[in-house]
């Protein structure tokens, strides 16, 4: 990665390339491309396509039950390990204690064949208060143990984010919120950015619902492919997109983003199709206690 921007990130579009990256607030870097796995279980070939293509960012989780299928691709993929950057998450869909936060840690760990994760992040905040905070205590136990580089959050609205600071606790480095014109969620990402809070974008192909015609328009001014447009918005917003594809051949569709700019005009026709909470496509975290 030899493009790496400040934590305060906010990329020149020019300037942008498949190994362009952000540091975190700690400093520690992540690549502003990543491919995400979301419950493909058979997603080793999709991997190894992007790690060939130049991704170096991988979004797995353990709800997604890939996350083996994902280690082979990094054993077999030929990159030393400081090349590649690797998130998984916590599950909260079932109640999760302390200790078993720590045990499904080192569970990830073996099942992705790694020493240490570079990043892990409670999947949603779908427990009790006082359950999210004591998975989040496990997480500060397992990165200052070695075993996580960077702890972060995912479907974390302010509220959640806001629980954890009056607690007295570290702030998370991430959070990851489904991101894509549609639901640009500006309260949540406003408050990201003024407590730097690094917003790493789901869902940013908005699951093929892409028939607007401030994106079919762009698509045929610039000779792309819809999918293309919307991962190249996210990065001109300063987000870091998470595109999801089953297919070895659309990984590398998705990443052939750096040999054109959307223009300010067409990023605003792409904006104002924002529809707030009711544009979300998957859960969307404001109701959540």
């Amino acid at each position: 990665m030899n493009r790496i921007f400040s934590r305060s990130f906010r990329a020149m579009a020019s300037t942008l390339s498949i190994d362009s990256a952000a540091r975190l607030r700690s400093g520690y870097p992540t690549p502003l491309l990543g491919l995400g796995v979301y419950k493909n279980t058979a997603c080793q070939p999709a991997c190894l396509a992007a790690l060939k293509h130049g991704y170096r960012k991988i979004d797995t989780a353990r709800m997604y039950g890939n996350e083996a299928q994902v280690g082979e691709a990094l054993k077999a993929c030929g990159l030393s390990r400081e090349q590649f950057y690797i998130t998984s998450k916590i599950n909260t869909f079932d109640p999760c204690s302390y200790d078993e936060t720590l045990a499904a840690v080192d569970d990830s760990l073996q099942k992705l064949g790694l020493e240490y994760l570079d990043y892990m992040l409670i999947h949603a905040p779908l427990v009790s208060k006082a359950k999210r905070l004591d998975i989040w205590k496990a997480l500060i136990q397992a990165k200052s143990q070695g075993k996580i580089k960077v702890i972060g959050v995912s479907n974390y609205g302010v509220k959640h984010l806001e629980e954890i600071k009056a607690a007295g606790l570290e702030a998370p480095e991430i959070n990851q919120i489904e991101l894509q014109p549609l639901c640009q969620q500006k309260e949540i990402v406003d408050y990201c950015k003024k407590h730097e809070i690094f917003i790493e974008a789901y869902a940013p192909l908005m699951r093929g619902l892409w028939d607007h015609a401030a994106i079919t328009d762009a698509a045929k001014k610039y000779n792309k492919h819809p999918a293309q447009i919307l991962v190249r918005w996210s990065l001109q917003r300063g987000f870091s997109p998470l595109p999801k594809s089953d297919k070895p051949e659309r990984v590398v569709s998705n990443a052939d983003v750096y040999d054109f700019e959307i223009s300010a005009e067409d990023m605003a026709r792409i904006d104002a199709l924002d529809r707030g909470t009711e544009g979300a496509i998957t859960w969307n975290p404001v109701d959540s206690e």
